[in-house]
């Protein structure tokens, strides 16, 4: 559900939505979900925002539905592996 949510969320906000991918992976083991977003190259900066803004609400959105349940959002640009 998160993941379907984070990638909604930033499929609106780039360029090239269809590079766009959320994969979901357990994090610290099983203390939390990592949610790990990758986009086109050109997509970076726009998701990541003025001094971080974007990603840092995007943090506090999916933070919010996640309720009391741990959750981690990292973003990658598609070159990196």
């Amino acid at each position: 559900m998160l993941a379907e949510a984070l990638e909604h969320l930033v499929k609106g906000i780039v360029d090239h939505p269809d590079d766009v991918s959320v994969r979901s992976k357990n994090w610290r083991r099983g203390e939390g979900e990592l949610l790990e977003v990758r986009v086109h190259p050109e997509d970076l900066g726009r998701v990541i925002g003025r001094s971080g803004r974007t990603a840092r609400s995007l943090r506090t959105v999916i933070g919010a539905l996640a309720g009391d349940a741990a959750v981690r959002v990292d973003v990658v640009d598609v070159d990196r592996r």
